[in-house]
């Protein structure tokens, strides 16, 4: 099969995931928000899609997500995740690909992923919110940012090399390495 072909199904299937692991986690809010369960198919797809794909999911995943299922919220927070797993996507690709050290390239790739992601968000979140006219402390986000995801944080350090790691070995010809 074309790895183009191969790339397009992957994306579409991780893109399914982001809109679907939200209803695992989402029957408790607080718990759901704080595991992040859209950004491990977005990341995973950043790794083996490529970074046009990865991209693509990210932006797509919330707004979709919100058309189907009413959430999250589009004003300010699904569009701001949008910004955040995009850049998720794109970050954790591009540096993934840098990096020689198989075993720990997903590292060197995801955690300076996680970090620019995260202040992505807050940057888009504070334009939009400025368009809207809705208030938001800039200052406050980023004291909070990090706490507050830190389970899904800390799952996606332990998680996602873990995933890579298999299903690189599983589908070798899949991983986009360029």
């Amino acid at each position: 099969m074309n790895i183009k072909i191969k790339r397009l199904v992957t994306a579409s299937v991780l893109l399914a995931l982001a809109l679907v692991l939200p209803l695992l986690t989402g029957q408790v809010p607080k718990i759901g928000k704080a595991l992040c369960p859209m950004h491990f198919p977005v990341i995973i797809c950043g790794y083996f899609c490529g970074i046009p794909y990865g991209v693509a999911v990210g932006i797509i995943a919330p707004l979709l997500r919100y058309l189907i299922f009413g959430m999250p919220v589009i004003i300010p927070q699904g569009l701001g995740m949008s910004f955040e797993l995009a850049t998720y996507a794109l970050v954790a690709s591009a540096l993934y690909c840098k990096f020689k050290n198989k075993k720990l390239r997903v590292y060197y790739s995801l955690i300076p992923a996680i970090v620019i992601g995260r202040i992505i968000y807050g940057i888009a979140k504070f334009f939009i919110c400025k368009i809207a006219n809705i208030d938001f402390d800039i200052w406050i986000y980023f004291v909070d940012a990090i706490p507050e995801a830190l389970p899904g944080i800390i799952l996606q350090i332990i998680l996602i090399p873990v995933l890579v790691l298999i299903l690189e070995k599983a589908f070798p010809e899949t991983i986009k390495n360029s």
